[in-house]
């Protein structure tokens, strides 16, 4: 129940990512629920596979080039989707951190409404 709540609200907090940033544009609700889909699918397969390739480079930057990560990520899910776009790095960048942000607060209410037992 947890999961499919927090991907219901991932999807919504994509479309309050497009509606305050124009750099970023999901077409309908099942595309941004495909992204979220997409994105955190990412997250898992893709995602620590680059962070272990670029540990020089994230430690020598004092782990910001982790933010990289997360908007290559991004990113990427725009090239692979129709409905979901975003207008370029710099885009994915500021969208990646808005929808970061807004995860952790998911996830906050979430870890409110579902305790660990």
């Amino acid at each position: 129940m947890k999961l499919l709540l927090k991907w219901l609200l991932s999807a919504a907090a994509l479309l309050l990512v497009a509606y305050l940033y124009s750099g970023v544009e999901v077409r309908s609700f099942g595309a941004a629920l495909v992204a979220a889909f997409v994105i955190g699918l990412f997250n898992v397969v893709l995602r620590p596979v680059l962070v272990v390739l670029t540990l020089p480079v994230t430690v020598v930057t004092v782990g910001l080039f982790l933010f990289v990560i997360n908007a290559l990520m991004f990113w990427a899910a725009a090239g692979v989707l129709e409905g979901f776009h975003v207008r370029g790095f710099g885009a994915a960048l500021l969208g990646s951190l808005m929808y970061s942000a807004l995860g952790l607060l998911i996830e906050s209410a979430l870890g409110g409404l579902f305790p660990k037992a």
